[in-house]
């Protein structure tokens, strides 16, 4: 064994100095990492509290050759001791040999005590990786020694009252490759990918040493640990040797700490496929399910597990690394070129790294586009996190895109099991073996895509299992994350139109993947990532522990939960420059608008967002707390000019410059001094990048439309009563908070509302003062609803199905918007009539049998289906 820096000479206190062969390849190699400040970050503040000694794993010549360099590069703590490399042969004219013919471990020792006792810093492996190519290894490095000298220098520095030291975990990955349950011949000859030797290490180096990771564990003072650890020794071990004990628990807890850093890059442990199914097929809650639905007959269970294996084969993700590698780079040619920019929230992201960490991660993302997958999985990718297993619908099961979905993380659950106890149960010991084996899982909340821009209502079918399979798993922890996927444009946004119109949903096959090849070459802005509040399931848990956990109180925790991710996702949306151009857009209430109308109007409506706490896009603001300025928000105006610019060239904006003469000329880009005219027949186009934030007015804006579409004053228990009736009304519409009755929000509401001075307080009640712009950012929906109630008239004559219902209410709201008893086209829309209909199934106005719509007793003519819609019409402002 030989030191690399000399033996009890100054030399022990000099860093390493590659000669210059190696220092070309130093640069030629590591220039290429990327190290980002989380990680710079944790190693100047361990030096800031003491002496850093950097940890890592395994015997690794390259991982020390990177962190040397790295550590120059970022002018970080340099390494004056490492122990076992024999880096003496590649010192410049390989001086050093004479002093390597008579070391042995208690020589390295002393200069490992010599350097860290002056502050410097060292670095130390742990563990030697045992192959065939290197005999005898297997055990040989174990750190002990090591470790006992760094607990030797720390009792030495405590008694002179110096700093402590810190071992800070250094972990590099250079192969995204997962570990593999199944080792083979080439792992037995030159180490598993997990647990390289010195060949492989330099072969995955090569080959990934563009993308390599770099992560920093959290790290451990060896002075508290001493003193936490010596009254456990004292108690379990007795007058044995402490320091043994203390080695050996400080190894564990390192290579722990090491080892949570690396499954947050690779991930859990690779199983075969067949394995895999194996182990979920002999799960003893499937297997009582397969002998209950087929009683005590051998050939009937054998039958029963033989398509419960089908089940899982047409299921099961196969995910392979290098078709992620591959769909990345076909990310960047196509996706991201789609998009101006990908804005990431990375303080989310390191959330999210601590979670995984610690435990199992779920995320949940909104759901808009089908690019939801890919934008995510890009994200993730690229911060070096696991890629998740992402459940996915089976309508996506068609080749190409299904094999290539399946090796990318997907896998393919029916829409609907409902009564089919047999797949229910497989899906169920799927997401549990899942779980158990430590995979990241995702999923989305509202089941299908959003069609109109906001959030749909959750589905708690998929989430029940999670939960219920989390629960189980005691010793595991289990975090929620919700995620908000938000865009200026969407891809799918020519058939959203086309399906809220009224018209069909197009089949997802290889011919409409290909169809989508056309929109390449458009651009649809940028895309907006960002992370909520993490939920913990345990948390969760100690709020209902007041009593078991019955299925009912399981029942209302899960509903709890999914509410609170949802809210999240609302919370966390960034504000875009779409979004804010397109409400300025859709709320302005003239035919056309001037550039600088835009604008002032974009700056109010910011400044209410800002108000409401809401993130902004930073391609919006400026630079620095959300861009404030005397407590408002600064928003960039070139970001307003793209926006419509974006609009005008999408076609959903017409920008016209008038003449002297009275002509006027159509332009093909924004130009500030034109006339911005939205067409009746793109509103629908622009509403989706509006509801991206249209869930921040929802409470202001029933208070408004309740006030507006009423004498004002108006009094406050009498406006608390209407206001009631509309949240009634849209209970299927939009998330509202569960954290607060409906009266503390109102009282709140209301509070807010008269410090903004947009109400005010009459002798005779609430008096209205500014507050347009809520009730315009609210009126297609409550026009929407209106057509809905309109077309319950046709019920009159007989039940109906509700797509016939809602088909036959949209041709109802074409002519009510020529005829202008509807001021919005886009309240023509079909999920607003859908969810009309839900409401007033619970509101009684229509009843549900045999599938089909019916008018009840109370309403069965003509003249009091009208009463439906006078009721609603009361809240629609003139």
């Amino acid at each position: 064994m030989a030191n690399d820096f000399g033996k009890h000479s100054p030399r022990a206190l000099v860093s390493y100095e590659p000669n210059p062969l190696l220092g070309w390849a130093y640069h030629r190699f590591f220039e290429h990492i990327e190290v980002d400040e989380t990680w710079t970050g944790s190693v100047r503040r361990a030096e800031a509290r003491g002496t850093v000694v950097y940890v890592l794993r395994n015997l690794s010549p390259v991982d020390f050759f990177a962190l040397d360099y790295l550590t120059k590069r970022h002018k970080l703590p340099q390494v004056h001791f490492a122990n076992d490399l024999g880096l003496w042969v590649l010192e410049p004219m390989g001086r050093g040999w004479l002093h390597a013919l008579a070391r042995d471990e208690s020589t390295d020792a002393d200069d490992l005590k010599l350097a860290v006792s002056s502050g410097a810093s060292a670095a130390l492996f742990l563990k030697r990786p045992p192959t065939l190519l290197e005999p005898g290894t297997r055990g040989r490095i174990e750190g002990d020694l090591f470790l006992r000298t760094i607990l030797e220098v720390q009792r030495q520095n405590t008694a002179k009252g110096a700093r402590p030291i810190l071992l800070v975990p250094q972990v590099f990955v250079w192969s995204k490759h997962g570990d593999a349950a199944k080792h083979n011949a080439f792992d037995a000859v030159l180490g598993p990918r997990e647990w390289p030797g010195k060949i492989r290490a330099v072969g995955q180096f090569l080959a990934n040493y563009r993308n390599v990771t770099l992560r920093a564990g959290e790290p451990l003072d060896v002075q508290a640990f001493i003193e936490a650890e010596r009254p456990k020794i004292a108690a379990s071990h007795g007058a044995t040797d402490e320091d043994g004990v203390l080695v050996r628990r400080m190894t564990y807890v390192l290579l722990r700490r090491l080892e949570r850093e690396r499954r947050a890059v690779v991930g859990p442990t690779r199983k075969p496929a067949d394995r895999v199914r194996d182990e979920v097929l002999r799960s003893p809650r499937l297997q009582k399910i397969i002998q209950d639905v087929a009683g005590e007959g051998a050939s009937e269970r054998r039958v029963l597990t033989q398509k419960a294996d089908a089940m899982l084969r047409e299921m099961e993700a196969q995910p392979d690394a290098n078709v992620v590698t591959l769909l990345d780079n076909v990310f960047k040619q196509t996706v991201g070129r789609m998009y101006t920019e990908l804005e990431v929230d990375e303080g989310g992201i390191e959330r999210v790294r601590e979670a995984a960490k610690q435990g199992t991660v779920v995320l949940l993302p909104s759901h808009k586009s089908h690019v939801d997958y890919i934008v995510l999985t890009y994200v993730l990718y690229h911060h070096h996190l696991q890629i998740p297993l992402i459940a996915a619908g089976d309508n996506l099961n068609f080749a190409p895109v299904g094999p290539i979905l399946r090796r990318a993380g997907a896998f393919f659950i029916r829409r609907s099991f409902k009564g089919d106890r047999l797949y229910q149960a497989v899906v169920d010991a799927y997401m549990r073996r899942l779980l158990r084996d430590g995979w990241p899982l995702e999923f989305f909340l509202e089941g299908g895509r959003s069609r109109t821009g906001k959030l749909l209502a959750p589905k708690l079918g998929l989430l029940n299992i999670v939960v219920d399979a989390a629960l189980g798993l005691s010793e595991t922890k289990t975090f929620f994350v919700p995620i908000s996927v938000g865009y200026e444009r969407l891809v799918e946004e020519q058939a959203f139109v086309s399906e809220v119109s009224g018209g069909e949903k197009p089949k997802e096959d290889a011919y409409a993947l290909l169809g989508t090849t056309k929109l390449l070459g458009q651009r649809y802005g940028r895309v907006s990532v960002q992370f909520g509040e993490i939920q913990r399931l345990d948390s969760l848990v100690t709020e209902f522990a007041a009593e078991k956990i019955t299925p009912a109180r399981r029942r209302a925790m899960v509903t709890k939960l999914a509410y609170r991710v949802m809210n999240e996702i609302n919370r966390v949306t960034a504000v875009t420059p779409g979004a804010l151009v397109a409400s300025a857009l859709l709320t302005h209430g003239k035919r056309g608008v001037t550039y600088d109308e835009i604008v002032a109007s974009c700056e109010r409506i910011a400044g209410v967002l800002h108000e409401f706490g809401a993130r902004f896009s930073p391609s919006l603001v400026f630079p620095g707390a959300h861009g404030e300025s005397n407590g408002k928000t600064r928003i960039r105006l070139e970001a307003i000019r793209e926006a419509c610019d974006l609009f005008v060239k999408a076609g959903h904006v017409e920008a016209q410059l008038p003449g002297e003469t009275g002509r006027k000329t159509k332009l093909k880009s924004a130009l500030p001094g034109a006339i911005y005219i939205v067409p009746d027949d793109a509103r629908l186009s622009l509403d989706l990048a509006k509801n991206i934030v249209v869930h921040f007015f929802v409470a202001r804006g029933l208070v408004a439309t309740a006030m507006a579409s009423t004498r004002s004053p108006i009094e406050r228990d009498a406006l608390r009563d209407r206001v009631r009736a509309l949240s009634r009304l849209f209970k299927y519409e939009f998330t509202f908070r569960t954290d607060a009755t409906f009266d503390e929000i109102f009282d709140a509401t209301i509070a807010e509302m008269l410090r903004a001075n947009e109400i005010a307080i009459d002798k005779g009640g609430v008096v209205a003062r500014d507050v347009r712009l809520y009730v315009e950012m609210l009126r297609a929906f409550v026009e929407g609803y209106r057509v809905a109630a309109r077309a319950l008239s046709l019920l009159v004559r007989g039940p109906l199905t509700q797509k016939e219902l809602v088909k036959k209410a949209i041709g109802i709201g074409e002519r009510m918007f020529l005829a202008g008893d509807i001021a919005r086209r886009e309240a023509v829309s079909a999920p607003i009539v859908e969810n009309a209909l839900l409401a007033f199934a619970d509101l009684e106005y229509v009843n549900r049998t045999d599938g089909k719509l019916e008018l009840p007793e109370s309403y069965a003519s003509a003249e009091t289906v009208r009463v439906i819609e006078a009721k609603i019409a009361s809240f629609v402002v003139r």
